[in-house]
């Protein structure tokens, strides 16, 4: 049987600037990662010329009962370039086997089903204990908030 995630992206603030205009356009690729296979990738549409943008959209993944506690959600603040390639601010994570605040966020969502579980993420430009190079494209910075829900 497979349940529903619900990841709710809000908003993000303060973004660096990766631009020399001062004024990018964010957007944000969630990566599910089950067992260190990338499985299924969404992205939230591009805000344009911000460096606070507000998304405030829902993407949603189906993972099976048993595959639950071998998820990892990668999360990447992206800035759009139409004729170069995309450029990385910065990156967080959520799943059971993630450190600090993402696997806080993850427990607490686990013990609370069909609850909206709200969390700030500060960016980073790595992941301990995550290897973006095999199925994810490397680099990161500064989100927003962040709602989880399984159902």
């Amino acid at each position: 049987m497979a349940g529903r995630l619900t990841i709710t992206v809000i908003r993000a603030r303060r973004l660096k600037c990766t631009v020399a205009d001062g004024k990018p356009d964010p957007y944000v690729k969630v990566y599910l990662i089950c067992q260190g296979k990338r499985i299924r990738k969404q992205k939230t549409h591009v805000r344009h010329k911000t460096l606070y943008p507000l998304f405030n959209e829902a993407l949603f993944f189906d993972i099976p009962e048993k595959n639950i506690d071998d998820v990892t959600l990668i999360l990447q603040v992206m800035d759009y370039e139409r004729f170069r390639t995309n450029a990385f601010m910065g990156c967080a994570a959520i799943g059971s086997k993630v450190i600090g605040m993402g696997r806080e966020h993850w427990l607490e969502m686990r013990m609370n089903p069909r609850t909206p579980m709200t969390q700030w993420y500060t960016l980073t430009d790595s992941i301990p204990g995550i290897n973006l190079d095999n199925n994810v494209a490397a680099k990161s910075l500064s989100l927003s908030c962040l709602n989880s829900r399984y159902v």
